[in-house]
């Protein structure tokens, strides 16, 4: 790795001389735009839009767009006045707790070496943020620009995290938050229960960029004129269910196939199975819908028992339409007895 940096860390009166080296690298495979029929590079020419001139490095300065036109064009020299911290310092602010700076607002990594005689007061600092568990906020000027930024410990070495600035962060402003939207107790037991099917531990080495590979393989094939071999087909992604319960369902039973573990295994491991816990969950919410169904059923035979308490003039007069209805049969039926031995 080579230094892009070099400076001190200001840690109250004590000075840490230090190197800084990009802690991460991009692994893109990237392309250059060619002629297609000859392979030639593509360049271009960086002109003036006034006089069409072609114009060098020299002549090139930061011109800043008042719109309409206008334009305000600034030197080196005016940036060299810019109240700016001392570029070749890291000066600690304060030391925090690590949980308390939202990992949005992180950039990018940097590792620092202690150089020359600083290794010491280096590691005093390394152990010091190790035992109290908080990392420190800095200020740095990295090109030509103040930066916010933490140092924290990562394998026995200090890093340096850039930062953006706290109006650098956009405030999300979607119109779903301003909805009164719930979810239903059982959906939300399916959905831990999907969760608790997929938990692991983080291994950053068991993932890899499929496509990347895919690509080198047929840069390689390209190059050694082989046959390009086509990568193997990925499961395609399921279309979106419209019964959100039952796509939670799916997908337990998916990651547990994933798993290789049977339902009844998963089940004993987590205490009961996703559609169990789903029920759990719905029971609990119509306990009280159970209760006043209760009540409503108790309630009923007092209903029946008032209504079997009739006085005896509503008895008197109901005996006598069942049999004036008794009476009316038999009379019915001699009618039609008549009229069929007239007929014979």
């Amino acid at each position: 790795m080579r230094a892009i940096w070099k400076g001190a860390v200001s840690f109250g009166l004590v000075s840490i001389a230090v190197k800084l080296f990009s802690a991460t690298e991009e692994k893109d495979i990237r392309f250059h735009q060619v002629h297609r029929t000859d392979g030639g590079r593509i360049k271009y020419k960086r002109t003036c839009s006034i006089d069409g001139e072609e114009v060098t490095y020299d002549d090139i300065a930061k011109g800043y767009d008042l719109g309409g036109g206008e334009m305000v064009i600034l030197t080196d020299e005016d940036f060299a006045d810019l109240p700016l911290t001392t570029s070749r310092a890291i000066d600690v602010l304060q030391f925090v707790p690590a949980e308390q700076i939202d990992p949005l607002l992180f950039a990018k990594a940097y590792y620092l070496e202690p150089e020359g005689q600083a290794a010491k007061p280096y590691v005093l600092l390394r152990d010091a943020l190790t035992e109290s568990d908080r990392v420190a906020i800095v200020k740095v000027a990295l090109r030509q620009r103040e930066q916010l930024a933490t140092l924290r410990v990562h394998d026995d070495v200090l890093v340096l995290n850039t930062m953006l600035w706290p109006d650098e962060v956009r405030t999300p402003d979607f119109g779903f938050l301003d909805e009164d939207i719930e979810t239903r107790p059982a959906e939300l037991a399916m959905a831990s229960s999907l969760i608790d099917s997929m938990a692991g531990s983080f291994k950053a080495d068991e993932f890899t960029d499929n496509y990347r590979a895919a690509l080198q393989e047929v840069i390689d094939a390209k190059v050694e004129g082989r046959e390009i071999v086509a990568p193997e087909e990925t499961e395609e992604a399921p279309a979106a269910a419209v019964d959100l319960m039952a796509a939670l369902k799916a997908s337990v039973e998916r990651a547990k196939k994933a798993r290789g573990e049977a339902p009844e295994e998963r089940a004993r491991e987590i205490g009961a199975t996703p559609i169990g816990a789903a029920k759990s969950a719905a029971k609990k919410t119509s306990s009280g819908t159970a209760t006043k169904s209760a009540t409503a059923k108790k309630a009923a035979p007092a209903k029946k028992s008032a209504a079997a308490k009739k006085t005896p003039a509503a008895k008197a007069t109901a005996a006598p339409s069942k049999t004036t209805a008794a009476k009316k049969a038999p009379a019915k039926k001699t009618t039609a007895t008549k009229a069929a031995k007239k007929s014979a």
